[in-house]
């Protein structure tokens, strides 16, 4: 993560809600293969714990099982000109963005815990297609049902590391981070510029 304590994120909440609006991230893991990443749809299934799936012919799979694992997940993210400042010539241009790690050990779930991390990743997923009906598995023929899940793993990741950025100008001076913020939503950045104009 970025080394400049003016961006280290550690509001826990805040990294929970993130991870979860996103509910997609790589997951890095060291093997005999050399490091792999896999990406995945994930959800909390508790406050440390998150849930996953891979397909059994990802490379990765076969070596999770009680490894330590490293989520990344990225949040909005914008290019920022220095001319955006309005603070004069000796500016340089840099990347703003919101990050997180989350780092633990890794487990393979059985076949009930499989079905109970589907489950919850499409009912979060399926909430906010409001007011289209939720799709559930009791749409599915179970023989199907079954005969798919098959062909995948699920995994908890149990977080014993976190890690957040939070990089959006706070080391400016409020006139030139809600400038640029001005600029990126005229770029359509509007996520980003939303961000930078609520930190201080």
């Amino acid at each position: 993560m970025h080394p400049n304590p003016a961006f280290r994120w550690e509001d826990r909440p805040a990294i929970r809600d993130l991870v979860r609006d996103i509910g997609f991230g790589a997951l890095f893991a060291a093997t005999p293969d050399g490091p792999r990443v896999a990406h995945v749809p994930l959800v909390w299934l508790d406050e440390d714990i998150l849930g996953f799936h891979l397909a059994r012919g990802n490379g990765i799979a076969r070596h999770l099982d009680g490894a330590t694992g490293l989520f990344s997940v990225q949040g909005p993210d914008a290019y920022v000109s220095p001319d955006w400042y309005g603070a004069g010539p000796n500016e340089v241009p840099t990347w703003n963005y919101v990050a997180v790690e989350l780092e633990g050990r890794v487990t393979r779930t059985d076949d009930a815990g499989l079905v109970a991390i589907l489950d919850a990743i499409s009912q979060e997923q399926e909430r906010r297609l409001a007011p289209k009906p939720a799709w559930t598995r009791a749409k599915m023929d179970p023989t199907l049902f079954a005969k798919m899940t098959g062909a995948i793993i699920g995994y908890r990741l149990e977080v014993q590391a976190w890690r957040g950025t939070f990089k959006l100008g706070q080391n400016k001076p409020d006139a030139a981070r809600l400038s640029a913020a001005d600029a990126l939503d005229a770029q359509g950045r509007r996520a980003m510029a939303a961000l930078m104009r609520g930190t201080k």
